[in-house]
């Protein structure tokens, strides 16, 4: 039988459809293009914003149409937050939510021999388990993510992430590393750890923590890379910075979403930091690393945003100045605070001051690579064209050298000759 995927969202649904994938192909299952028949679909779905769901929605009717005698299973967090809706689409089979996803097998077993539709989406608010998948190839990746954690209990006030999650919780340290050595064994040269709320990893075990976590997977024999996918500013531990300065196999780069440069908007965006202890610890990281890279996530035109707040914000980026930037504008999402508030920002304002962070993003993210021109840095190559490959160094600068050699998941050397943005042209000095 054929299995189809549709993921939306972020790098933790990527993980998860691919768990699920791997689920399925060891049952016998041929995973084919969502484009084309499947006897089985699975969408798993995103919720971050009303678009987000309303993609959803979309992508959903839309495998229906294209294979509707299909058994059509949804799982994700807009799943998680309206089963109901999901479930009064007419063609949905399965839906699940957050949980359950080491059942779905199961699940779209049953319902091939019976076809009766089944809900399967439980209250996640006070989820205390970790529910465990795994994955041992990422075909579309020569890096691999492994998810450690899941849950948030931060309740920012633009996001409905908590809500479809439940609390911070931590996949057990035995089969973390269990997973990652079983990656190495498959040939990924780089892991990196991502979850709901990464850095967040230990906080609901006794004697074991996010360092002791990155340490242990930093010394499997055969990794030659460990990147953090994101971390909180208040997660970064003068352990972690020790760990990160004296380790070969820790990559120099930290993503910390920064959200806003202004006291008043993290305030009511209820970030718990200010400006002033962001920009302290970033000064501290950079203390103990000075070349390290720093790349962070910004959003403009949150609810009662002004002019002079978004002023505040430029000049605080000009202050802390990140390699790059991931800049979006404020996005509704019901069920959250910030989408009752009243002072909402003008789509046209919001537009504008997103050009202008990203005018200011490209001129970061050239000083940065300038800084590296002509310094040896390691690339792990990821895509070849018969002349020329592309890759990553290890502080996340994209690369491209001129070759006719296939360097996919092989790293080297290189210098970096021509700086441009987002991708520079370097030379291969050394194999």
């Amino acid at each position: 039988m054929k299995v189809a995927f549709h993921t939306l969202g972020c790098k933790v649904n990527s993980y998860e459809t691919e768990a699920v994938k791997t689920m399925f192909e060891n049952a016998g299952f041929n995973v084919t293009s969502g484009d084309f028949f499947s006897d089985v679909t699975i969408i798993n779905t995103c919720t971050v914003t009303n678009q987000s769901a309303a993609k959803s929605r979309k992508i959903i009717r839309q495998a229906i149409k294209r294979n509707p005698d299909a058994v059509i299973a949804v799982m994700g967090c807009y799943a998680q937050i309206e089963p109901n809706q999901v479930q009064a689409i007419d063609g949905v089979d399965i839906v699940i939510g957050t949980t359950q996803r080491q059942h779905l097998l199961t699940y779209v077993q049953k319902v091939i021999n019976d076809r009766k539709p089944m809900l399967h989406v439980h209250d996640v608010t006070k989820y205390k388990y970790f529910d465990l998948l795994s994955v041992t190839h990422f075909k579309e990746h020569t890096r691999a993510y492994l998810k450690i954690q899941d849950g948030c209990d931060q309740f920012c006030a633009y996001c409905i992430i908590p809500y479809a999650r439940g609390p911070m919780r931590s996949r057990p340290k035995q089969n973390v590393l269990e997973e990652a050595f079983n990656l190495i064994q498959n040939g990924y040269q780089e892991i990196i750890l991502t979850g709901i709320h990464t850095g967040g990893y230990g906080r609901d075990l006794s004697d074991y923590t996010f360092t002791d976590l990155c340490r242990d997977i930093s010394q499997l024999n055969g990794l030659k890379r460990l990147r953090i996918s994101s971390i909180e500013i208040n997660q970064i531990t003068p352990e972690l910075l020790s760990l990160m300065t004296t380790s070969d196999v820790i990559v120099p780069h930290l993503h910390i979403p920064i959200q806003s440069g202004s006291n008043a908007v993290l305030k009511r965006m209820k970030r718990d930091y200010t400006v002033s202890e962001f920009e302290s610890k970033i000064k501290d990281i950079r203390y103990h690393m000075p070349t390290i890279s720093l790349t962070t996530d910004i959003m403009v035109g949150f609810p009662g945003e002004t002019e002079s707040e978004f002023e505040e914000t430029i000049q605080t980026l000009h202050r802390i100045h990140f390699f790059e930037m991931h800049i979006f504008p404020y996005s509704k999402r019901q069920g959250t605070l910030a989408a009752t508030a009243k002072e909402q920002v003008l789509k046209p304002i919001k537009t504008l001051r997103v050009h202008q962070l990203m005018t200011l993003n490209r001129q970061f993210a050239l000083a940065y690579i300038e800084s590296l021109k002509n310094c040896e840095q390691t690339v792990l190559f990821e895509h070849c064209d018969g002349t020329s490959c592309q890759g990553y160094t290890q502080n996340y600068v994209q690369v491209k050298v001129t070759t006719d050699q296939n360097l996919e998941n092989t790293m080297h050397t290189v210098r970096i000759d021509t700086v441009d943005y987002p991708q520079s042209q370097a030379t291969i000095i050394k194999n």
